[in-house]
C-alpha cells in the first residue's frame, strides 16, 4: 500500500540537515525515505541489513526509495555440476 497523497513523500529529517559535500559518505538506516533533487551527486551508504552499499545520487534516482537500489537479498544461481567420468 503506497503513502497517502495529502502527507507528502517521507525524507528523514536527518537527511534533510546535511550539507552539500560531494566527498562524504552519509550513513543511512533509513531505506524508505525519498531521494529528492537536494541529493544528486551525493553519496550515500545505505544499510540492507547485513553492510553498507554505496550509492552515488544520479538524476535517474530522483522520485525513487532509497530501498530500492540496495538489494536485502543476495540473487540465486544454481551451480554447475562437473563432468561426469
Amino acid at each position: 500500500m503506497s503513502r497517502s497523497k495529502w502527507k507528502g513523500s517521507y525524507i528523514d529529517t536527518k537527511l534533510l540537515k546535511t550539507k552539500n559535500k560531494k566527498k562524504q559518505k552519509i550513513l543511512l538506516g533509513s531505506r524508505n525515505s525519498q531521494i529528492i533533487r537536494k541529493f544528486l551527486g551525493l553519496n550515500f551508504n545505505v544499510y540492507n541489513g547485513k553492510n553498507y552499499v554505496e550509492l552515488i545520487i544520479s538524476e535517474n534516482m530522483i522520485g525513487h526509495k532509497f530501498g530500492e537500489f540496495s538489494f536485502t537479498r543476495a540473487k540465486f544461481t544454481f551451480k554447475k555440476k562437473g563432468k561426469k567420468k
